[in-house]
């Protein structure tokens, strides 16, 4: 039970990095949430599932096809430590050169631009070929084959209740929290992604055979 716990947690914070990034999802899902609420919101992210959920099954079926080999664990470890450590750098950047959340336009629907716009996002392919691969990787020693939609429903609800909430704040106010607010969120994120990033990186060199451990 501990160790779903920690695995759970782990997931959530670790997600909370792509969940939570300024984008031109997150910013296609305000216009969506000032036009059509909370539903706006939910839509955006029925598109988003749509990919994300194959393309984790798939990463599943890759990782089973090299958990054989014994560096493998090390090297995704690794990558996906160095990946974190990039992730919250880009998310620090960003906040403190970024003046104002702006929403864009869009002439498609809600769960057609959720598609379009989760699909051609190369941060999230990025994110799921490194941090999202460890995760995966760590799931399937756990839980095998179950590891995969345990891990997938840890993240995705997190994905409906953070484009919910934005475009249910859109809808009542017009915009989202405000700037100085969602920095201090952001900012809290990326020392969390830089710790996650230690501790991946340290499994890789010395416990490669370990799962993620929040407190070891």
């Amino acid at each position: 039970m501990l160790e779903f716990f920690t695995f759970s947690l782990s997931v959530i914070l670790i997600s909370a990095s792509g969940v939570m990034s300024p984008g031109p999802l997150f910013a296609s899902n305000v216009l969506y949430g000032i036009k059509e609420g909370l539903k706006g919101g939910i839509k955006v992210s029925v598109g988003h599932a749509v990919i994300e959920f194959p393309l984790v099954v798939l990463l599943g079926v890759g990782v089973l096809s090299f958990e054989s080999f014994p560096e493998f664990r090390t090297l995704v470890s690794i990558l996906g430590g160095l990946a974190l450590f990039a992730f919250a750098g880009f998310q620090i950047k960003n906040v403190l050169k970024q003046s104002k959340l702006t929403a864009a336009e869009s002439k498609h629907g809600a769960i057609v631009s959720g598609i379009f716009l989760t699909g051609l996002n190369p941060f999230f392919l990025i994110w799921w070929f490194t941090i999202g691969f460890k995760l995966i990787s760590d799931a399937l020693l756990l839980w095998s084959l179950w590891g995969i939609g345990i891990l997938f429903l840890l993240h995705i609800w997190m994905d409906f209740a953070w484009l919910g909430l934005v475009a249910f704040l859109a809808a009542k106010s017009k915009k989202i929290l405000s700037n100085n607010s969602y920095k201090l969120i952001t900012l809290g994120i990326s020392g969390i992604l830089v710790y996650f990033g230690i501790l991946f990186t340290y499994e890789g060199f010395f416990q490669p055979q370990s799962t993620i451990s929040m407190f070891s």
